[in-house]
């Protein structure tokens, strides 16, 4: 059996809040909300994939922190990790395959049409970023 393709997702974090971005392509997602990321490259770190996916999708410099336990499938084939991930330069702006961004608190994170397979990852991220109250 091959490994699966990895897919990492950036749980980008500042002021307490979580970033969404809403996709904008394909046509089977856009309109609905992921955490910011995409695919590993042959050879490449996922760490490192996840801050280069950052700057290309949202022009932003920034770091990864801890790993958020556990891995989702995506589609056959595919599986997301996420890394919570901390700003380091730079504002967010939908530059690659996303037409906005929104900062969500805990008591907005479900506020937003999350893409199925991103559900999960969020329950995890806001049960790690906020406790109870996100979950």
């Amino acid at each position: 059996m091959t490994e699966p393709i990895v897919v990492v997702g950036a749980a980008l974090l500042s002021d307490g809040r979580l970033l969404a971005a809403r996709r904008s392509a394909p046509p089977e997602l856009a309109g609905r909300w992921e955490l910011p990321g995409g695919k590993v490259e042959p050879g490449e770190p996922p760490e490192q994939a996840l801050v280069r996916e950052l700057r290309e999708e949202l022009g932003v410099e920034a770091k990864s922190a801890e790993r958020v336990p556990g891995e989702w499938p995506v589609r056959p084939g595919y599986v997301l990790r996420v890394w919570i991930a901390h700003l380091l330069s730079g504002e967010p702006r939908p530059l690659e395959d996303h037409d906005e961004l929104r900062w969500l608190t805990a008591d907005e994170v479900w506020d937003v049409d999350w893409l199925d397979q991103d559900v999960p990852a969020v329950m995890e991220t806001a049960r790690l970023a906020w406790g109870a109250q996100g979950a």
